[in-house]
């Protein structure tokens, strides 16, 4: 070939590929070719005509023959128009216009598709959708292109509504291409096998796809064989397509299910089916939905040998139930036509078994469908001549549980009734109101599937089946003749006007029926439908227009779906998520979340996507601190000990969290921030330096199974350090890690691992702990994390024409929404997404309603929440909106919801494509002013403070949170504001906590005794910057308030006692009576004034609370929950110059009267709690500042949980705080392991021994502790201070959820 030559073929090759590529992009080849224009008039039938000039042939699209159109004699809901294209055909399009020059137009109507002229099926928009809107006018064309092709031979129109100045008038035209097929029919004895040529090569991707129809609920579409047995069978069973795995070779062999799509693929319409094999999954298609199914490692390389179609191929066909009964379109393998080769026995690649024919044989089955309310059938009895008993059939299908099946009237007065009732069949025979026999058979009767009913009554036995008998029989031989008066009514009955003598006192029956038969006769619907046999209303014959709603569900994070015939319900229980189709989640995001809804510490479920995809998990969330930390335990976060072990020169130990892969990132990446503990305790082990300068060591962190890490805790990514090496205080200067100064003494590496990105900690390697003499001990802490950005992401808007923009909001089926708004406006929109026609909008419509509106394609909706309060009073307060296809709700703060039902069989796709405005509208009117927060869209949070920053009008953040959580600081606390959240100052609380809930109390002992000094006459100021101000307070008094509470046995007992420089005091006591008694002494010159409260029986070792109040002369003293007790003193009511106070025993009593000086030097045996003067709280002074205030402590001071109100015997178990956790000695230099792991299993069990006995030792030391009741200390003591043991070189710090000062409980919310 010469040059030249060349060339031009390379150009024609270019030009060729171009070509075809062009073709590629341009989509499908163009399919709206004009179907009915060139049409005979034969091919046109009706319902009826007006006139001959009225015919069906006439209604061509834009024809002006005969009256211009086609029009029925009567215009009712019954007509109908029928084309027959003449062939099956591809149809995109419908176009309809009115009557030519006249009023006569159609303004709504339903589109049926058949290829027989019977079995019509509903074209449906959106699957929900069934009517079509028409015409306005006479002559205006209204087009429609279907949203999925129609396949079909014959094309039928109903009129649902027209102009009501005139009457219906049509003319038609539907668009589409030819439509060519290879089809096959099996009859339950037949097959097709296909067996694959073995020297195929494997291929990672296998397709099969198909379509087929059948009126057989149960068989075998394809199963596909390949090596070792394997096999995977696509099955019907009670309508539903399964997809089987089996393993042997055995067809009895138990199969695996691994999914389950489609419903009601019994009804003789073509339905689609596609199996597409990848390496590791599958994806099932039937019909529009597409499931995406895991398969066994097994399959990663499985090819198919041998692919049998209609039946599970053995030797000989065999008729089973097991085998598929129908018709087979376009059966293709990867692309290769196996009809076709099964039509040319090309090379007997497909083996033909049994009876095939190349063509759908179609049986005609005509049902009848009661779509209610007002639906009936009126069939004629029997004639005289076989008017001797009863006998009739049908076969029904309902999701329904109840509902009129057949009623008929007895020749002697009387009347049957066989309806459903609790999905079983019943038959009731009533005579002048009073019941004279009943039956009941079957059961599960709603379930969607056809049920054969037979009643039948000869020789004076009455007898009523379902399913053949295999359902149940019920029989009985009633004492009167049961036979038919004149009129059959099934599923219901006419209106009252002319009901005919037919009652129902039951549900209307809402279903299909077919195969009636009235005395062994079938019954021609056709007929029926021509009005020339009985009558009926409402109904839609030779279809059955079932519907699955529950297929696919609509319910989401696995609620349970049920269905009526006109709606679904999802059962959200044990779920995890609420609403309509279970989309909301129940739990808060985040620990942040549950503590500003004024919780505690605890064990809370976290949802950290909202309504997203991720499931709830339960943690631990730790709110005594500043910070709320959320803490993921994994399996092994105590201290483990490592020793040489024979062979053995790494140890690898991996970590598996508590919570899922998609959890565990979420929360990392939702969190502020977040740590975990990595420490390396070591005697002759290093850890990173080697002399090659690869590390001993090394850990796994980050997402997946993690990224290798070759730094230590405290120290930077990628440093190969350790915490001492960046701070330069190593042991060893010439190394980055104390443990590579290889010494003989235990000495650690330890420290926080902060980076998200190399967070959790997956696994751990240790590298040198097989030398002689090397001995290690590791700990990987828990996963801790605090602040959520989501619940703090806030914006402000200081202009209603300013807004945030962000992309399109897509919730097509499901939208929730949810914020945080405070304002002092008094309306504004929220937020605003459009469409072409769709919309959502929420908005401040009023200073106290919320509306949230919007539409679907259905007309405008509103759903509002009127508020009794203001919402325009600054105040943070919650929405939260959702749609679905169900319904549509609004929840404003803790009001109950609106909700607005969707319609059952309108539009339900949210359409929008503008983008999505924040604060604002695209319009730039009725802007929102105030700030936005926490604003959620399903579950995603948007960023706005991020976008703020850049747009002008509106600034990131949003202070001023102590409006709306200042209520959480409780007992005097005072809320303190932030950027970003609050804190709670306890500084003039007796109370601690994060909300100053957490009482501070502590057990007293006879020689306990804590003295607060109040300022010296002298002194002028003290420094008290370091300190809460409730540490000091002025010295001249004219009026108290005290309250304490207390828990004692002791009578009698000094609680508190008040002194001053001046001889004067105050003393509150327990008397020998065991009644409270106040003691004022406020004139040295005279007795003490005694006020005896008439509270009794104190000491009964429960906690008490007292309250006393003065202002000058006049006392108020509560015990308890009792009335206010009012008292007047003699005195000027001035306590001057005061010095002290004292809790427990007073050693300075020389200034005391006698009977108060033997009762203070007794001590005070028992529990005070949260006890505050005016402003000081001594006892908290004494707990938490012992060293700095000004405050003595003497004998020994637990603090405890004793004035708990949950504490019922404090004595018993106190809940005491310790510095560290001395569980136990290992010997002098080596470390403290709370729980020791090893890889020997003998010194684990020796180590176990220890520790039994340890443990067996401090339980004894315990129980005597707790039968002397005392707590000795051998020095005075200024606070609760226990000091390290000296013995150790390293302490293991117990977990943060561990030392909670708080008691752990376990929420479900």
């Amino acid at each position: 070939m010469d040059l030249w030559t060349k060339r031009v073929a390379g150009i024609i090759a270019q030009v060729a590929l171009l070509l075809c590529s062009s073709y590629g992009t341009t989509g499908e080849e163009v399919c709206d070719s004009a179907l009915v224009s060139n049409l005979q008039p034969s091919a046109f039938r009706s319902s009826s005509q007006l006139s001959s000039s009225h015919g069906p042939g006439f209604a061509k699209l834009n024809r002006r023959e005969g009256a211009g159109g086609w029009s029925p004699l009567t215009s009712d809901r019954y007509q109908w128009l029928e084309v027959d294209l003449g062939e099956r055909t591809k149809i995109t399009a419908v176009a309809t216009q009115g009557r030519y020059g006249s009023s006569d137009w159609q303004t709504s109507y339903l589109l049926m598709f058949s290829d027989t002229g019977h079995n019509w099926k509903q074209y449906r928009q959106e699957d929900s959708i069934g009517s079509f809107p028409g015409n306005s006018n006479a002559d205006s064309v209204v087009q429609y292109k279907l949203q999925q092709p129609a396949i079909a031979r014959f094309l039928r129109l109903i009129p649902l509504d027209w102009n009501p100045n005139g009457r219906i008038g049509l003319r038609l035209e539907t668009y589409g291409c030819p439509y060519t097929s290879d089809v096959v029919s099996l009859d339950g004895g037949s097959s097709l096998v296909y067996r694959l040529s073995p020297g195929l090569k494997w291929m990672s991707r296998e397709v099969v796809s198909l379509k087929f129809k059948t009126l057989r609920n149960s068989g075998t579409l394809m199963h596909a064989e390949g090596q070792e047995g394997l096999s995977l069978s696509l099955e019907l069973e009670r309508g539903k397509l399964l997809l089987l795995l089996r393993q042997g070779r055995s067809s009895s062999s138990e199969p695996r299910r691994l999914a389950s799509l489609g419903s009601l693929l019994d009804d003789q319409h073509w339905h689609h089916v596609a199996v597409e094999r990848r390496s590791s999954h599958l994806n099932l298609t039937v019909d529009k939905h597409t499931e995406r199914v895991q398969i066994p490692a097994e399959f990663n390389h499985w090819g198919i040998e041998q692919l049998s179609v209609g039946a599970v191929h053995s030797q000989k066909p065999v008729v089973s139930k097991r085998n598929f009964h129908g018709c087979l379109e376009n059966l293709l393998y990867n692309g290769l036509n196996l009809i076709e080769l099964a039509k040319k026995h090309k090379d007997n690649q497909v083996t033909v078994m049994g009876n095939v024919t190349f063509s759908c044989a179609e049986p005609v089955s005509v049902a009848v469908t009661f779509p209610g309310p007002q639906s009936f059938l009126q069939l004629p009895g029997a004639t005289a001549s076989t008017s001797v008993g009863v006998s009739v059939g049908f076969e029904f299908r309902t999701w329904n549980k109840a509902g009129l099946l057949l009623t008929f009237d007895l020749p002697q007065e009387g009347v049957v009734w066989l309806y459903l009732s609790e999905a079983r069949l019943r038959l009731q025979i009533h005579k002048a109101g009073r019941l004279l026999l009943e039956l009941s058979t079957g059961s599960g009767l709603d379930d969607g599937q056809w049920h054969s009913v037979e009643l039948n009554s000869r020789r004076g036995r009455l007898t009523i089946s379902a399913d053949k008998g295999e359902g149940g029989v019920a029989h009985a031989s009633p004492s009167f003749p049961v036979s038919i008066e004149s009129q059959l009514f099934f599923g219901g009955c006419p209106a009252e006007e002319d009901s005919q003598g037919c009652k129902n006192p039951f549900n209307i029956f809402q279903g299909c029926m077919r195969l009636l038969t009235v005395e062994n006769q079938p019954v021609d619907l056709i007929m029926v439908q021509q009005r020339l046999l009985g009558s009926y209303s409402q109904l839609q014959i030779d279809m059955c227009g079932i519907i699955d709603r529950c297929s696919p569900s609509r319910c989401e994070h696995g609620g349970r779906c049920s269905q009526s015939w006109t709606v679904f319900h999802c059962n959200c229980s044990d779920s995890g998520y609420s609403g309509a189709t279970c989309h909301s989640s129940v739990y808060e995001q985040s620990c942040e979340a549950y503590k500003h809804n004024g919780n505690t510490s605890g064990h809370f479920y976290i949802d950290v996507d909202g309504s997203g995809p991720i499931k709830p998990q339960l943690v631990y969330c730790n709110m005594t601190e500043e910070n709320t930390w959320m803490v993921i335990q994994h399996n092994n976060t105590e201290l483990t000990r490592l020793r040489p072990s024979p062979g053995g020169n790494q140890h690898s130990v991996h970590f598996d969290y508590s919570t899922e892969e998609e959890q565990l990132l979420a929360v990392i990446s939702q969190s502020e921030h977040c740590e975990q503990e990595l420490s390396y305790h070591c005697k002759k082990s290093r850890l990173l330096n080697t002399p090659e300068g690869s590390p001993f060591s090394w850990w796994l962190g980050g997402p997946g199974s993690g990224r290798l890490q070759t730094y230590w805790g405290g120290a930077q990514p990628g440093s190969q350090q350790c915490a001492c090496g960046l701070q330069g205080d190593c042991v060893d200067p010439q190394h980055y890690c104390n443990c590579d100064a290889d010494r003989m003494e235990w000495t650690e590496d330890s420290g926080l691992m902060t980076h998200k990105e190399s967070l959790p900690i997956r696994s751990l390697l240790l590298g040198d702990i097989q030398r002689p003499g090397s001995e290690a001990a590791y700990r990987v802490g828990p996963l801790r994390c605090h602040g959520d950005k989501s619940f703090w992401n806030a914006a402000f808007f200081d202009k209603e024409t300013s807004y945030l923009h962000f992309p399109t909001f897509h919730g097509e089926l499901s939208a929730e929404i949810s914020f945080l708004f405070k304002t002092t406006a008094s309306s504004g929109v929220f937020l605003e997404n459009l469409g072409i026609k769709d919309f959502i909008r929420i908005e401040l419509s009023s200073s106290t309603q919320v509306v949230f509106s919007f539409d679907v394609g259905n007309g405008p909706l509103e759903v509002h929440v009127e508020s009794s309060v203001p919402l325009n009073d600054n105040r943070w307060h919650r929405v939260q909106a959702e749609r679905n296809v169900k319904e549509a709700s609004l929840r404003l703060d803790k009001l109950p919801a609106a909700t607005q039902e969707a319609p059952a069989d309108g539009h339900f796709h949210l359409q929008l494509n503008s983008q999505l405005f924040i604060g604002g509208t695209a319009s730039r009117q009725k802007g929102f002013r105030g700030c936005i927060r926490s604003l959620q869209l399903n579950g995603v949070t948007l960023d706005l403070e991020e976008r703020a920053k850049i747009t002008p009008g509106v600034r990131p953040g949003c202070p001023g949170h102590c409006s709306s959580y200042g209520s959480l600081c409780q007992n005097q606390g005072r809320c303190v504001e932030r950027a970003s959240s609050f804190h709670c100052d306890c500084g003039l609380s007796a109370f601690t906590g994060v909300f100053c809930h957490t009482e501070v109390s502590a057990s007293f002992k006879s020689e306990t005794s804590v003295s607060y000094t109040f300022k010296e006459p002298y002194e002028l100021s003290r420094n008290s910057s370091a300190l809460p101000s409730s540490i000091y307070s002025d010295m001249t008094l004219r009026g108290e308030n005290i309250s304490l509470s207390f828990r004692t046995n002791q009578s009698p007992a000094l609680l508190l006692y008040v002194s001053s420089y001046y001889r004067e005091y105050l003393a509150l006591l327990i008397n020998k009576h065991d009644k409270l008694e106040l003691r004022y002494k406020l004139d040295s010159s005279r007795e003490a004034e005694v006020l005896r409260s008439r509270a009794r029986s104190l000491t009964n070792g429960q906690l008490h609370t007292v309250t006393i109040r003065r202002l000058t002369d006049s006392v108020s003293v509560q015990m308890d929950q009792n009335a206010w007790e009012d008292f007047n003193l003699t005195s000027d009511g001035e306590f001057n110059a005061v010095k002290s106070l004292v809790l427990g025993r007073v050693h300075e009593s020389d200034e005391l009267d006698p009977d108060l000086a033997r009762l203070a030097s007794l001590g005070f045996t028992g529990c005070l709690s949260v006890v505050r003067f005016n402003s000081i709280s001594p006892l908290k002074a004494a707990l938490l500042h012992p060293d700095t205030g000004p405050v003595v402590i003497t004998g020994p001071l637990v603090q405890s949980s004793c004035g708990s109100s949950a504490s019922a015997n404090p004595y018993a178990a106190e809940n005491t705080h310790h510095l560290s956790d001395q569980s136990g000695s290992m010997g002098s230099g080596q470390p403290l392991v709370n729980a020791i792991r090893t890889d020997s299993a003998l010194i684990g069990g020796v180590i176990a021994v220890v520790i039994f006995v340890i443990v067996t030792g401090l339980a004894i030391t315990a129980r005597f502790l707790y039968r002397r009741k005392e707590t000795y200390r051998n020095q005075e003591v200024k606070g609760v201070k226990q000091e390290d043991s000296q013995d150790f070189t390293f302490t293991h710090q117990a977990d943060s959820q561990n030392a909670s000062s708080e008691n752990p409980k376990e929420y479900f919310i």
